[in-house]
């Protein structure tokens, strides 16, 4: 079953073609890396595929449902969530309430029963805690419950935006990027998340990085592009021995 599929995906900015072209299908529980040069339009595709940009032409699915030009909160709605290049935390608000807001969805109660703090404020406001600190501890991160997230150390606030997406209860993860700024040690535990991630929640991924090591050690397939188009697909291995990948991105 794909949880993710586009079809003929292009975006073009003036007289610039961003993306030609694009397809990909991704199916449940499936870890899939998308790689090339800077300005391949890696993140252009997560843009679309997020509902920041419209693209210019083409279809985007989510469960065979077609998203295309929904706005960001109904794609997320629809299952997708994501994080970024650089990291994009609430950080002036505590570890615990950057989770508790990824339950926005879920919480159905009023403004007056917010106001009067009624029984129903309560319970709802209840679960959202107990939750968050469910995956506070999925990530290690309970002991961090109070403290603001801009005081955690690098890698602890890589592991809050990712539990903050999969708070929202995703279908598809799509991480942007995330060990750039990270030393080795901090990859490794990456390496390891993003495996736990996928198969305690039973969700798929989408992965942009430029760390080699953790792409082709993690990856059940990688798509390459180059000038916004796909240049080859297939295993990681069929990708290191590819020769044009080979000359265009990874070098001998």
């Amino acid at each position: 079953m794909a949880t993710l599929e586009t079809k003929g995906l292009t975006m073009k900015f003036g007289g610039l073609l961003a993306v030609d072209n694009f397809e990909i299908k991704i199916n449940k529980n499936e870890l899939v890396g998308l790689i090339g040069p800077n300005g391949a339009g890696k993140t252009t595709i997560f843009n679309m595929l997020t509902g920041v940009y419209n693209p210019t032409q083409g279809s985007i699915f989510i469960n065979y449902r077609d998203v295309t030009n929904k706005s960001p909160y109904q794609i997320t709605k629809s299952g997708v969530a994501r994080t970024f290049q650089n990291i994009r935390l609430f950080k002036d608000l505590s570890v615990i309430d950057n989770i508790k807001i990824a339950h926005h969805n879920e919480i159905k109660y009023g403004i007056l029963a917010g106001v009067f703090r009624s029984k129903r404020y309560w319970k709802q406001e209840q679960n959202a805690y107990n939750e968050a600190i469910d995956f506070l501890k999925l990530f290690n991160l309970e002991d961090y419950a109070q403290t603001l997230a801009k005081n955690l150390p690098y890698g602890k606030q890589r592991k809050l935006e990712i539990a903050r997406a999969l708070a929202t209860k995703p279908k598809i993860l799509m991480l942007d990027e995330p060990a750039a700024g990270m030393n080795p040690q901090e990859t490794k535990e990456l390496m390891e998340t993003i495996n736990f991630i996928k198969d305690k929640f039973d969700i798929s991924i989408l992965l942009i990085e430029h760390d080699m090591n953790l792409v082709m050690g993690i990856c059940q397939r990688i798509v390459v592009i180059d000038y916004g188009k796909i240049i080859a697909k297939g295993t990681p291995t069929e990708i290191k021995n590819n020769p044009n990948v080979i000359k265009v991105y990874l070098g001998k």
